[in-house]
């Protein structure tokens, strides 16, 4: 059977790209058609990719992998790759953070930690399984969350295609939380090491004063 990703996992890629290669100032602003042909994220093909697959999120659909690996390739090969990664996995811990309900996302914030750690991990749990297709656990103190499959491995130099599930993982547990400890990389496939995991320190989500 074909693998497949959320929508949003290719979404969040593309939206990166679009917003990186964005004019920031005026200036640049004046000259865009003439950067719509150096810029990969003004292009036309990048408008009709977000477009479509903005749709499928919009549905609930999923789309192939193979696809969300080709465009990690494509940013892989950019001199600003890893910033784009970062900036793809922040937009999707936050797009998919939307998708818990409002009431809940303000219990979590606001319920002493230790109820709300709980409802914090399962929406953890689910959130890193549906959109990343991975998995996440608790071990002792430390929350682990696993890649199977990674999308952005081998898409660029060392381990740069990683940063996008760290970025991804920091960003949702400060989201669902409001405070967060070290996220460290601590097995990687692309040195022979099975799968790609990432560690946070689950202690560091007491909160401190003013946040109870």
């Amino acid at each position: 059977m074909l693998a497949t990703v959320d929508a949003l996992l290719p979404l969040s890629l593309l939206e990166a790209v679009r917003n990186v290669d964005t004019p920031s100032d005026q200036f640049d602003a004046e000259y865009v058609d003439e950067l719509r042909n150096k810029r990969l994220g003004l292009s036309d093909t990048i408008y009709a990719q977000i477009k479509r697959h903005t749709e499928a999120v919009r549905r609930g659909q999923r789309t192939g992998q193979d696809e969300a690996i080709a465009l990690s390739k494509l940013i892989g090969r950019r001199p600003d790759a890893e910033a784009i990664f970062r900036a793809a996995g922040r937009h999707m811990a936050r797009q998919s953070y939307r998708t818990i309900s409002p009431v809940t996302r303000k219990m979590m914030r606001l319920l002493p930690s230790a109820m709300a750690r709980p409802l914090a991990f399962r929406h953890a749990k689910k959130i890193g399984s549906r959109y990343l297709n991975g998995n996440v656990r608790r071990v002792g103190s430390f929350l682990l969350f696993d890649v199977p499959r990674s999308i952005t491995l081998g898409t660029a130099p060392g381990s740069v295609g990683c940063t996008f599930y760290e970025s991804s993982l920091r960003e949702l547990l400060l989201l669902l939380i409001g405070s967060i400890g070290a996220v460290e990389h601590v097995r990687c496939a692309g040195r022979s090491e099975g799968t790609c995991e990432w560690r946070a320190d689950w202690r560091s989500f007491d909160r401190t004063a003013g946040l109870d």
